[in-house]
């Protein structure tokens, strides 16, 4: 098979290494995102005393490992066990609320943040990533969008310019 291939792999190679280091980077990234999320829910669901924090903390954690889809879906036992446990008391309503704060935070501040420095991709370019990738391919270019974004930022780095065709 590799006889098919430019017998000059030199620009394959580069991005074949970028990547290889920039998904075990992407991995480390969300397994500290997991970490981060699932303490800090658990210190918040602690505070409100509410009822089955450990398991509850550990779902949130593991929920970021789907963007989005996986903090909506996560919302819903957090949501019925606070209702459970307050009813309609003011309690069920900060507990929603501090756990919505806590959702908002890791969406749009630590993801960005976290991944900006483990992919070495600005900010504001995974965010782009993320509509653009997510616009067109729904959930799985939501689940895909960094990894994808450094595949495309591993081929514009890896390709020759101008002086270097010369």
């Amino acid at each position: 098979m590799t006889s098919w291939l430019p017998k000059e792999r030199k620009m394959m190679r580069n991005i074949a290494h970028e990547m290889n280091e920039q998904i075990a980077n992407y991995i480390r990234g969300k397994f500290i995102e997991m970490l981060v999320v699932g303490i800090v829910t658990y210190i918040v669901f602690l505070v409100f005393g509410l009822k089955y924090a450990e398991l509850l903390a550990l779902l949130v954690g593991l929920s970021v490992l789907i963007p989005y889809i996986g903090a909506a879906a996560v919302t819903v036992p957090v949501v019925l066990v606070a209702f459970y446990q307050y009813g309609t008391q003011s309690e069920f309503v900060y507990v929603v609320i501090a756990y919505l704060v806590v959702q908002a935070l890791d969406g749009n501040v630590l993801v960005p943040l976290l991944f900006s420095e483990a992919v070495n991709l600005h900010p504001l370019a995974i965010i782009v990533a993320v509509l653009f990738f997510g616009g067109i391919w729904g959930f799985w270019g939501i689940f895909f969008a960094i990894p994808l974004a450094t595949l495309v930022k591993a081929i514009i780095n890896a390709w020759p310019d101008q002086q270097q065709l010369a």
